[in-house]
C-alpha cells in the first residue's frame, strides 16, 4: 500500500514539517557529498546499540559520543528510496499531527519520539554494531499521534493488484493499524537474525509508534484540535 494523502485539510501552514523535510534533505546531499568518508561518518553519528552499551561500561563519561548519536541519526538516510519514503510520510501525516500540537509542542515531541525510537531499538539489539539511521522511529511517533488524534480520517492509497493499480481511501484506524501490525511481524521476525544483520530497525518503528501515541495526550493543545477536527466532522 502506497499513500498519497489524507483527507484532513491542514488549517495552518506546516511550519515545522516541511523544515524537518528540508534539514533532512539536506543532510543527505551532504552525505553525498563524503564520498569514501561517508562510512565514518555514520559509524560516528549513527546509532550503535553495542557501541553505546561498551561507553556505557567503558567510558561512563563520554556523554557525547554515547547520547549524540540518538539525536544526529534521525537526520541521516541511507539513500534516496529511503529518504524519499520517509519525508513523504512525515508529509502526509506530519501536518495534521503539527496543527494538532502547534509548531513547538510538535517539534519537541517530534525529537522525544525519534529519541525513544532509538532506545528502544538499541535495548531489543544490544549487541548489534550495525550502526542505524533514518528519521522513521520519530515519522511512526507521528503517525502514532495521528492514529489517536485522527482515526476517523481516511488516507487516499494505492493498492497494487497483480498488473492493475487501484486508488482507494482506507479508514487512517485501518491503514496505520494494519502499518504497525506489519512492523511488529516484521520486528518479531528479526529477532531470529544474527546482530551483525543490517536491516530495517523494525523495533524502532514500534516503539516510536507507540510512544507518539501516548506522547500526543500530553501535547495535543485542545483548542487547536477542535479546530482541526470540527470542518472534517461536519462538513467532510
Amino acid at each position: 500500500m502506497i499513500p498519497l494523502r489524507d483527507t484532513i485539510p491542514s488549517r495552518s501552514f506546516p511550519f515545522v514539517t516541511i523544515s524537518l523535510i528540508v534539514v533532512n534533505s539536506l543532510f543527505f546531499l551532504l552525505e553525498l557529498m563524503l564520498g569514501p568518508h561517508l562510512n565514518d561518518f555514520i559509524k560516528m553519528f549513527g546509532v550503535i546499540p553495542a557501541k553505546y552499551f561498551w561507553l556505557a561500561e567503558h567510558q561512563p563519561g563520554n556523554l557525547y559520543e554515547r547520547f549524540f548519536p540518538l539525536l544526529s541519526s534521525m537526520f541521516l538516510h541511507g539513500g534516496w528510496f529511503h529518504l524519499i519514503g520517509n519525508m513523504w510520510y512525515l508529509w502526509i501525516f506530519g501536518d495534521n499531527v503539527e496543527d494538532a500540537m502547534g509548531h513547538g509542542r510538535f517539534f519537541i515531541f517530534y525529537l522525544l519520539s525519534g529519541l525513544g525510537a532509538s532506545l528502544v531499538h538499541i535495548y531489543i539489539n544490544a549487541s548489534s554494531p550495525v550502526p542505524t539511521i533514518g528519521a522513521s522511529g520519530a515519522i511512526s511517533g507521528v503517525m502514532g499521534a495521528y492514529f489517536i488524534l485522527f482515526p476517523h480520517s481516511r488516507v487516499v492509497t494505492i493498492i497494487p493488484i497483480f498488473f492493475f493499480i487501484e486508488i482507494i481511501e482506507i479508514p487512517a484506524f485501518f491503514f496505520l493499524g494494519f502499518w504497525i501490525f506489519l512492523q511488529f511481524f516484521q520486528g518479531t521476525a528479526s529477532l531470529s537474525l544474527p546482530d551483525q544483520v543490517g536491516g530495517v530497525a523494525w523495533w524502532a518503528h514500534l516503539g516510536g509508534f507507540v510512544l507518539g501515541a501516548l506522547l500526543s495526550f500530553l501535547f495535543v493543545n485542545r483548542q487547536r484540535y477542535r479546530r482541526a477536527t470540527f470542518y472534517h466532522r461536519f462538513f467532510m
